[in-house]
């Protein structure tokens, strides 16, 4: 019986993590992590399955045979669009730990703006007393854009903390008790929402969507007095020049960024340092490896019985 080959694993996040628990993942057929220097040169066409985020380039022409591409996270756009991408099955990575992690990230930024968070912390550093009362959450609307997994997650959440939650996709999605909006009213939504959040795919569609234009459409006479932009989808969905200019002339009264155009963050951006902007590193809902690789193996195991794979990527959406 041949022997059945290992996993192919190009991940360009924490690689000494990585390393640690492939020492007992894929233990039916081991692993080829490409982040050893000693797998540079390794022959790889013998390997069916390959996990990857922001794979090398030539990834592809050295493993011809592959049969199904798992992505290290919940997005996909760094694999969509490579050269020499094979017609195979793309999967995502579904796993409630990395949903859970999203969801608690955004209702924290939405509570922060809520409670005057910012402002707060100003009075603290300057050692004032100084008493802020805020709306209470049912006042404020936050509309959620993107209506996934994550999105539905962090809907719920949102709305167990008491706020009037609505939410956008390109097709329209059916959530019980929550208004849904499609991609024909965009403004309609647009207009009913205080805090802005965005968990929606890079696709063409979605680059440079977060703009000037956009972010004048929102609600000027809500609870808050001022709109809220909540971003952990993709950096390069925002225009970040945009965003500084509509905190600095008062379209927008403040912002939390997960993600940025270019990582990291440059330490002269404007960002860091604008009024009510709390800024993350793209950290707000890290893939843990122990999780990843247990989902791999679980859909490998789903595609060699003959079971369809759960999470695959369509590819025209893009997501």
């Amino acid at each position: 019986m041949p022997a059945t080959p290992p996993v192919l694993v190009d991940i360009k996040f924490n690689a000494e993590g990585v390393a640690r628990v492939l020492k007992t993942a894929f233990a039916d057929r081991g692993s080829i992590n490409l982040a050893d220097p000693r797998n540079r040169a390794r022959d790889l066409r013998a390997v069916e399955y390959a996990l990857l985020w922001k794979p090398d380039a030539d990834l592809f022409a050295r493993a011809p045979n592959l049969k199904v591409i798992f992505s290290g996270g919940a997005g996909v756009d760094h694999i969509i669009g490579m050269d020499g991408l094979p017609e195979i099955p793309i999967v995502r990575f579904v796993d409630r730990s990395l949903t859970t992690r999203m969801s608690e990230w955004v209702v924290m930024q939405c509570l922060m703006h809520l409670r005057g968070q910012y402002t707060h912390d100003s009075h603290q550093r300057q050692r004032e007393w100084a008493k802020l009362i805020a709306p209470e959450a049912a006042e404020v609307t936050v509309g959620v854009m993107g209506l996934g997994i994550l999105g539905q997650d962090a809907v719920a959440k949102l709305r167990v903390m008491g706020f009037n939650v609505i939410g956008w996709s390109r097709s329209r999605k059916q959530i019980d008790g929550v208004e849904t909006f499609d991609a024909s009213e965009l403004d309609s939504f647009l207009a009913r929402t205080d805090i802005l959040v965005g968990l929606l795919p890079l696709t063409p569609e979605t680059s440079g969507f977060y703009d000037a234009g956009l972010f004048a459409k929102l609600r000027r006479n809500g609870a808050l007095g001022q709109p809220v932009f909540i971003n952990a989808g993709r950096g390069k969905s925002q225009v970040e020049a945009d965003i500084v200019s509509a905190i600095r002339d008062g379209t927008l009264g403040g912002a939390s960024l997960d993600v940025f155009e270019a990582e990291p963050l440059a330490s002269d951006h404007p960002l860091w340092e604008l009024r009510n902007v709390f800024i993350t590193p793209h950290d707000a809902a890290v893939s843990e490896e122990n999780a990843l690789f247990c989902h791999v193996e679980t859909q490998i195991a789903r595609f060699e019985r003959g079971e369809p794979l759960q999470f695959v990527v369509d590819r025209a959406a893009g997501y």
